[in-house]
């Protein structure tokens, strides 16, 4: 490919760094640069030159935003940025910052770029678009525009509105777009990420399953050592996964512990204790209280109450398990300091960057333990989207059933029950449930869907005839949806006969339910939950 950078210019062996300016799509980019096989992290925009030095970063992206470069209080790019030598690409707003800290201009011509737009390659298209369709579409987003390149650039791309839309400095590594080539509405986007990666910034693709799986089971084997380590199996991919992981690295120094609330779906007990451990062979340890559970649940109708009470349950049963196993250990001469907790890397950027304190997620895993049983935390899956922990367990060995489970929330079936929990309803709605995941099995769309959660509205009652008979019986909702990482969604076009399916067994073999109904509305401004 011409003007491919010298590869005798090495890049830094630390991850590429996404350099958020408030954009909306930050995190996909940091997706988009793991598909092509290289690790990358989200940081913010106003981290240090040197701090960023010190992570010897491979390149830098700079991420879009809302802002314009010339509005009060706008993320600003320090100029020395792009003295450092590291390979760097701009998009959207960050492409703009790029250019006015050059030297080029960007300015409010009065002309805004929105949604679809067709990219015109000019010359010969450079590193990022050699032999790319003349003109094809792209996602615009933008009100500025680039109406000068920097000094040392050559623009090889723009659009009826925008004639600097993509620009290159291959001997300086240094590139940018104006659109958004991490969308998917940017059919070519993915590509010229690519490029800019292997052929400017020179970065080797080794990001793969098997290298994670590797260097997280040695980086384990040395945080944890000769220690013993607890972990709160949910039933969900992420725990499962975490667990897989640390079992991987020490064996007998891991047990599992997994309470089973009553709040589950069908099923799912049986899947941890026999398909879990029979692929990893795990020490697990099972705590019933589903009693427990119903009982503190009783008589309560307020989603968020609802929350509370789930969570401080199963604190106090997981706690108590801590406790038996922890005197279990004492009388073998050991001592329980680790806690494995299925922390993804949203959850981390979501929450500030994390610090490696135990703040756990409420109703998640384990959820906010208390600070007297001083355990370690040890989170596996802290670098990892979800897509990526799903590799991971195939590669570990872990059933499709495990690795391919819709996600489930932490309080269960107990919030998608609409009013007072009993265990009736449960039962209910654990059967209407069972029913629904089945026929999507059947009709292969399990992997069409993020998830399909049915909700029972026991507080509502609506007449329905059955047989000779009238009947006064519940309706459920369901809520197909699909998305790639549960921030947006919308809800999932199932063929008619899937659903005609579902709905004629859901009244047909389920006697308190007489009413399917189907949940269009999108997130937002729905949630995917309804409590």
């Amino acid at each position: 490919m011409s003007g491919t950078a010298d590869r005798t210019t090495r890049p830094g062996q630390g991850p590429v760094l996404v350099l958020d300016y408030g954009a909306q799509y930050a995190q996909l980019i940091a997706r988009r640069v793991r598909e092509t096989q290289v690790y990358s992290e989200v940081v913010p925009h106003d981290t240090p030159v040197e701090q960023l030095l010190e992570r010897d970063p491979a390149a830098l992206i700079l991420s879009g935003g809302p802002s314009s470069v010339y509005a009060d209080g706008a993320p600003q790019t320090d100029p020395a940025l792009f003295e450092t030598g590291v390979p760097t690409f701009g998009i959207c707003y960050g492409f703009q910052a790029m250019v006015r800290s050059l030297g080029g201009t960007v300015e409010n011509t009065g002309t805004r770029e929105y949604g679809r737009t067709e990219l015109g390659i000019a010359g010969d298209g450079g590193v990022l678009h050699e032999d790319m369709p003349g003109h094809h579409p792209v996602w615009m987003s933008h009100g500025d525009s680039v109406s000068k390149a920097p000094e040392g650039f050559a623009v090889t791309a723009g659009s009826t509105d925008t004639p600097v839309a993509a620009i290159e400095d291959v001997d300086r590594r240094l590139a940018g777009v104006q659109y958004h080539p991490e969308v998917a509405h940017s059919p070519h986007g993915q590509e010229v990420l690519r490029r800019f990666l292997h052929d400017i910034a020179g970065i080797r693709p080794q990001w793969t399953t098997a290298s994670i799986v590797d260097d997280t089971v040695a980086a384990l084997r040395e945080q944890i050592g000769s220690g013993r380590a607890i972990c709160g199996l949910s039933g969900g991919v992420d725990s499962a996964v975490a667990a897989a992981l640390v079992n991987k690295a020490v064996g007998t120094q891991l047990t599992c512990v997994f309470v089973d609330h009553g709040l589950l779906r069908a099923g799912e007990r049986a899947q941890v204790e026999r398909d879990f451990v029979a692929a990893t062979g795990v020490r697990l340890v099972t705590v019933d209280a589903v009693d427990r559970f119903v009982d503190a649940l009783s008589g309560v109708t307020d989603p968020e109450e609802k929350r509370k009470i789930i969570g401080r349950e199963f604190i106090r049963v997981f706690e108590q398990a801590a406790r038996d196993l922890q005197e279990e250990a004492g009388a073998a001469g050991e001592h329980i300091d680790f806690l494995v907790q299925g922390t993804l890397y949203p959850d981390v950027v979501e929450s500030g960057g994390g610090t490696g304190t135990a703040n756990i997620k409420s109703h998640h895993n384990v959820g906010g333990l208390p600070e007297d049983l001083q355990f370690q935390l040890v989170e596996p899956l802290r670098a990892l989207f979800k897509d990526e922990v799903r590799r991971v367990g195939l590669e570990l060995g872990l059933p499709e059933t495990i690795v391919h489970r819709q996600p489930f929330p932490g309080p269960g079936l107990g919030i998608r029950v609409i009013g007072e929990v009993t265990q009736q309803r449960l039962d209910t709605l654990r059967a209407a449930d069972a029913i629904a995941r089945e026929e999507l099995t059947a009709a292969g769309l399990d992997r069409d869907i993020w998830q399909c959660p049915v909700v029972l509205l026991a507080d509502v009652r609506s007449v329905g005839v059955q047989g000779d008979g009238r009947t006064y019986g519940h309706p459920v909702v369901l809520r197909p949806v699909s998305s790639e990482d549960a921030m947006t969604a919308d809800w999932t076009r199932l063929p008619y006969d899937v659903l005609e399916r579902i709905s004629t067994r859901i009244t047909n073999e389920v006697s308190e339910i007489n009413r399917v109904t189907l949940d269009v509305t999108s997130k937002p401004p729905g949630t995917i939950e309804w409590e």
